[in-house]
């Protein structure tokens, strides 16, 4: 569904309930540095064009209006993120240890790392592990945690106090969109922790987005711009993404 005439925030609010399925006003009060009162009325004009459905102290997906966050995902930039999987495969060498993130575009860097010998995979997404073992793989090691959305994402302190275990090679993340300075971001602060522990015990971070997530803004920082040693992309950054990615010294391949 097109959100052409929406707000920033408004788009920001439903990329979280879209992502999460259901958030209190509470929640998203807290997340925006906004009263209560400032977030129902979002809420109610969001109903009022069926983005939204308004529960009792919070907002979900609205019956029959939006799909799910997971499965629109799937239908965006599937031949990009296939790209972008196959450039990440060529990057990481034959007996890596690695650590895959959630969403579509890191399940499309799982199946082209399938032909990659002698990996050693560590996963916070149950859909990612199921990609290894749906391809014979089945040495992956599945954090554990609470599981957070369609994708099976998992999140929460047992995710963090397991990978505070492990040493990476690389941490393979994945992106809801940038801030003006390059810096990755997303709409989930639970997922990003388990990222931001992800990448505190790899030695290299590669950050997976196609060129939808462009012009996209999200919650919170995932991370500061320098510190993800490559972007993998599928188009050409716009002038302002090159620019603050120049300035932070990362680097980036288009796939």
């Amino acid at each position: 569904m097109p959100t052409l005439g929406l707000t920033s925030r408004q788009k920001q609010i439903l990329a979280v309930v879209q992502e999460v399925g259901f958030t209190t006003i509470e929640t998203l009060a807290a997340r925006f540095g906004v009263s209560t009162q400032t977030i129902r009325r979002e809420i109610i004009r969001l109903q009022e064009q069926n983005y939204l459905q308004r529960f009792h102290g919070g907002a979900g997906l609205a019956s029959g209006g939006i799909r799910s966050a997971y499965a629109q995902k799937l239908t965006i930039s599937p031949k990009g993120k296939q790209r972008i999987g196959a450039a990440l495969a060529d990057v990481v060498p034959p007996g890596a240890s690695v650590f895959l993130d959630v969403g579509t575009t890191v399940e499309a860097a799982a199946r082209a790392l399938l032909g990659k010998p002698g990996l050693r995979v560590v996963t916070a997404s149950v859909s990612v592990a199921q990609i290894f073992c749906q391809g014979g793989v089945f040495e992956v090691v599945v954090t554990g945690g609470i599981t957070r959305g369609a994708n099976g994402s998992l999140v929460g302190q047992q995710a963090i106090s397991m990978i505070a275990g492990f040493r990476f090679d690389y941490a393979i993340l994945g992106a809801g969109g940038f801030d003006d300075d390059g810096a990755p971001m997303d709409f989930d602060l639970e997922k990003i922790a388990v990222r931001q522990a992800a990448m505190a015990r790899s030695r290299q971070t590669a950050v997976l987005a196609d060129h939808s997530k462009f012009g996209q803004v999200g919650t919170a920082r995932i991370a500061e711009p320098g510190m993800v040693d490559l972007f993998v992309v599928d188009a050409e950054p716009t002038e302002p993404l090159r620019q603050a990615w120049l300035k932070s010294g990362s680097r980036w391949l288009v796939a």
